[in-house]
């Protein structure tokens, strides 16, 4: 009995050795993207403020022109929700995290009346949603991981379509905001009609100054920049989503790998024990047959 115990904790101790060396890889692998995922966050961010930037010099030169863009509809009857996720899991609360937060944006418009059209990036959004019987109308898969600008242009020129042919009165995005490796939220941003942003230098608002005189005319400049600025804000929602989920992987093996360690040395514990059972049972036994021997002469 005790030897076919010893046998079954072996071979558990050798299963958990052997993912041990799989989340202890993913968890250097996911390391080792955390930083080329922030310097791509940080390369991005002077054209992100460049374009900000550009948006409202030429909305404050023209708010008439302005405000046909970027003005809020007087009644919304069909938003589009794009949630940005990613393409795998292991990755702790990341992807259920903004799955859940953008279901209860759907339920929370279905609830004042407005239709909610579903699009998805990451193929754990669209399972989700798929099994929960709230169809997507439109999934991008496959670089999640490692998104590139051309990807964001992709995603701009589809979920803009409707938007440009009045199917839809609002675009909003569900995603996940990169403030450092420690810190990252679940963020709801509204794409079009374009918000006005705050210049923001270090974190902190700051008040435009100066003149700037456009050529041409503010009208049809804002026509150009509104489709620029709203790939530049998915492209910046792609490369932070992917460093946060670089981040969650890493911090989720890094756990796996904790517990699998623990539970090695319990059942390492657990094994000795029992074969020191199975040892003083062995002993127990021969001396018990060694005094029948001796009794019996």
């Amino acid at each position: 009995m005790a030897g076919g115990q010893e046998r079954i904790l072996r071979q558990r101790i050798k299963t958990v050795l052997a993912t041990r060396k799989i989340t202890k890889a993913m968890e250097l692998i996911a390391a080792s993207q955390i930083a080329r995922s922030q310097a791509r966050i940080i390369a991005n961010r002077p054209y992100r403020l460049g374009m900000q930037r550009i948006l409202i010099e030429a909305a404050s030169a023209d708010p008439a022109a302005a405000k046909k863009l970027l003005a809020a509809p007087d009644k919304v009857a069909t938003s589009l929700v794009l949630v940005i996720t990613g393409d795998r899991g292991l990755s702790g609360a990341y992807n259920a995290s903004v799955m859940r937060a953008g279901e209860r944006l759907v339920t929370s418009l279905r609830t004042e009346g407005t239709d909610a059209r579903l699009v998805a990036v990451g193929k754990k959004a669209a399972a989700f949603y798929r099994f929960r019987g709230m169809p997507v109308e439109r999934s991008f898969v496959g670089f999640a991981d490692r998104p590139t600008f051309s990807d964001a242009q992709f995603i701009a020129a589809t979920i803009a379509a409707p938007y440009v042919n009045d199917e839809v009165q609002q675009i909003v995005m569900v995603s996940t905001r990169f403030h450092s490796a420690g810190s990252q939220s679940v963020t709801v941003q509204q794409l079009l009609p374009l918000e006005m942003p705050e210049p923001v230098i270090d974190d902190q608002p700051q008040k435009l100054e100066g003149y700037t005189e456009f050529e041409p005319e503010v009208a049809k400049l804002l026509e150009k920049l509104a489709p620029r600025a709203l790939e530049s804000e998915i492209f910046s929602a792609l490369l932070e989503g992917a460093a946060s989920f670089h981040v969650s992987q890493q911090r989720a093996m890094a756990a796996a790998t904790d517990n699998a360690d623990e539970l090695g040395q319990n059942l390492s514990r657990i094994m000795n024990r029992a074969r020191q059972d199975s040892i003083t049972t062995e002993i127990m036994e021969i001396v018990g047959g060694a005094e029948a021997l001796r009794s019996g002469k």
